[in-house]
């Protein structure tokens, strides 16, 4: 196979994605996709497990070149996974205070995504960084992602499987289905999103609707 990865994108992309296929054997997990992320731009990539959102991260992130396609990534960016590499957190950790970051039962996931951040990326990327972490938790790791993606101005992508996820923190949600983009949607909310506004809710299920329904998500915009 070959592959074109290069640094940095184009200048009006942070991410510049055209005709990426990535094969496991036989199976083809990512099928020609094509993606455009803005700077400062936060996009959330929705699908189900298998979906292909993983691959995406790796590719993106340079630890998976064994690909087709053409791949255009700023030098800078950090990578966040759902289970951190073991690695020490100690500077990290005490770092925390200029981050704003709380202690308590989540600080490996915030430490990570404190490292990550510590580097100021130009391009976030994030694989279900929050998966493991109880409710309250995870809400309150969403809100100071939030917090901190205003305050670095950087362009994150965020790949989940929850769609409140994605509309409480998302500028643009894509629906990936069986290795393509099958659905694309703004999300035309103000910021802070409040989750029993009746705009959110509606796009809520309507995602989640699609993701209940492998291969009738699209494509449409």
């Amino acid at each position: 196979m070959a592959t074109d990865i290069q640094e940095p994108a184009a200048p009006a992309s942070a991410v510049r994605v055209e005709g990426l296929t990535r094969t496991f054997g036989d199976r083809a997990v990512l099928k020609g996709l094509g993606l455009d992320v803005r700077p400062g731009e936060f996009v959330a990539v929705l699908g189900r497990s298998g979906c292909g959102g993983s691959t995406l991260v790796r590719v993106l992130a340079g630890l998976d070149r064994d690909v087709e396609g053409t791949v255009l990534v700023p030098r800078r960016k950090a990578a966040v996974f759902q289970e951190p590499r073991p690695t020490s957190w100690k500077r990290v950790v005490r770092r925390h205070a200029l981050l704003g970051l709380p202690g308590g039962t989540a600080r490996t996931q915030r430490a990570a995504l404190a490292r990550a951040l510590l580097r100021e990326p130009d391009l976030l990327l994030l694989d279900e960084p929050f998966g493991a972490l109880d409710p309250p938790n995870r809400r309150r790791a969403q809100r100071l992602l939030g917090e901190l993606w205003r305050r670095r101005g950087c362009a994150v992508l965020l790949v989940t499987h929850d769609a409140e996820e994605a509309v409480l923190l998302a500028d643009r949600v894509l629906v990936l289905d069986r290795g393509v983009i099958a659905h694309e949607t703004g999300v035309e909310l103000d910021r802070p999103r409040d989750s029993a506004d009746p705009r959110f809710t509606a796009l809520r299920a309507k995602l989640a609707g699609l993701l209940a329904r492998p291969g009738d998500a699209g494509p449409s915009s």
